[in-house]
């Protein structure tokens, strides 16, 4: 038996070998269908090799029960990114993917774990090659408003009257590199101030080191008080000069809302499709870096 390191080695020397479990192990590299990249949203070889090896080693190598995967996982991964790049429907995924309810069952099996690990690896990785340390101790919230399709429920959605939106909305934290930490995704009638409270429960969970946050004065007030208490985090409230009447850049604003950004460059996230909430966090986490 292999062991996962052993696989994460491995380098992609061609497209046609392929360094993923399911090609090396099991059935991928006979039911493979895609000799060439063809598509924008498609990851480059490079940046494959980087997910490759970042990915969890199936249960069925360690015998603990389940059939070989079927499909290479690069090209599950790809028909992901073009769902996410593009805004189509799982069901109208191009003919040279695998089929879409294979790669729906691949990405509704990864997102609880190993979306969110695979990204915790990345967003670590970014953090050390900027001379950071892996646990950020300071963050920067925010939220954002989106319309909902009618595949959204109307137990998951709700009318943002601020906004005139009826949708969903995002709560997310990052780092001050703008990396994202903590994405929650509730009913857009849900106000900041509560949002924030499930958003910086869950930080509190994953990270231990982060003591200050950053957020606009949508969340000041009680929020603040309870922040301290509860979840031992101090909130600073970052105020417009009172002095100005016309836009101005506030510094730890603009990390967060370049993330939200990043996020709207895909189709995908531009307006929530998703039944649930949590495939729509999934989508959030892996789409935060941008083009750069």
């Amino acid at each position: 038996m292999l062991d996962a390191p052993e696989v994460a080695a491995v380098t992609l020397t061609a497209r046609s070998v392929c360094a993923c479990v399911a090609c090396r192990f099991g059935h991928g590299a006979r039911t493979g269908t895609r000799s060439t990249h063809r598509y924008t949203s498609d990851p480059t070889d490079a940046e494959w090799a980087v997910i490759c090896a970042r990915m969890a080693w199936p249960s069925w190598l360690d015998g603990n029960g389940g059939r070989p995967e079927e499909y290479c996982r690069r090209e599950i991964v790809d028909a992901i990114f073009y769902v996410a790049d593009n805004g189509i429907k799982w069901r109208k995924l191009p003919a040279d993917f695998p089929p879409w309810r294979t790669v729906y069952a691949c990405f509704a099996r990864w997102w609880a774990g190993e979306v969110l690990a695979l990204h915790g690896d990345l967003r670590d990785q970014v953090r050390v090659a900027a001379d950071r340390d892996i646990g950020p101790s300071a963050g920067i919230i925010d939220s954002q408003s989106l319309r909902a399709a009618e595949t959204v429920g109307a137990a998951t959605r709700g009318y943002d009257a601020g906004k005139n939106v009826n949708g969903r909305q995002r709560h997310l934290v990052v780092d001050t590199l703008g990396l994202l930490l903590v994405v929650v995704v509730t009913a857009a009638s849900v106000q900041d101030r509560d949002g924030a409270r499930l958003t910086l429960t869950r930080l509190r969970d994953w990270f231990d080191k982060t003591s200050l946050i950053w957020a606009d004065t949508a969340y000041a007030g009680k929020l603040v008080t309870w922040a301290n208490t509860a979840v031992g985090l101090a909130i600073q409230v970052m105020r417009r000069p009172a002095d100005t009447h016309q836009f101005v850049v506030l510094p730890r604003r603009r990390v967060v809302e370049r993330t939200l950004a990043w996020i709207t460059c895909r189709r995908r996230c531009v307006r929530d499709y998703e039944r649930l909430p949590t495939p729509h966090e999934a989508m959030g986490l892996g789409h935060d870096h941008g083009d750069e």
